[in-house]
């Protein structure tokens, strides 16, 4: 990495990388909007059962695929089992997935949006990924790649530390 800082120190950006940094601000709005553009049979489940951005990041893998494993899962989010096993888990109780054994290997779990929440979850996705499918679209193959490793990096950098850390 060529502008690491020492352990536990913090650099300035350079003037390229204050450019992306300048753009954050002018996504926020969007991010933060999610909720409120949730239709409200599914903003009421997220309500009534404590359900946070975490546990809506389960959503569009299962819409991409379904069923997936959840370890499956834990891989394409670059999180940890325990951790997607607990968002799943919790997703279950709200009646949003539903889990299952897998027949072919009993001792994986497979998990899938329960059939009552799919045509919804998969209008709300629609909706909101719709700007940053537009953004992908105007990308060539390399920027495209380019971009969403970026922000595979950004995402993995910006992730809160375990606990017990």
């Amino acid at each position: 990495m060529p502008h690491a800082p020492a352990a536990g120190k913090h650099r300035l950006p350079t003037a390229e990388e204050m450019e992306a940094i300048g753009l954050v601000p002018l996504i926020s709005p969007y991010m933060r909007n999610a909720l409120t553009e949730m239709p409200d049979r599914l903003r009421s489940v997220f309500d009534v059962h404590g359900l946070t951005p975490r546990h809506g990041a389960v959503l569009p893998q299962l819409i991409a695929e379904q069923p997936l494993a959840v370890g499956e899962l834990a891989r394409r989010m670059g999180l940890s089992l325990s951790t997607v096993s607990e968002l799943v888990s919790a997703l279950n109780k709200a009646g949003l997935v539903e889990r299952r054994e897998d027949p072919g290997n009993r001792r994986r779990m497979l998990v899938r949006i329960d059939g009552r929440y799919q045509a919804l979850v998969e209008s709300f996705i629609a909706r909101r990924s719709a700007p940053l499918l537009r953004a992908l679209d105007s990308l060539t193959p390399d920027e495209r790649a380019g971009f969403i490793a970026g922000l595979a990096a950004w995402a993995r950098e910006a992730r809160p530390p375990a606990s017990g850390r």
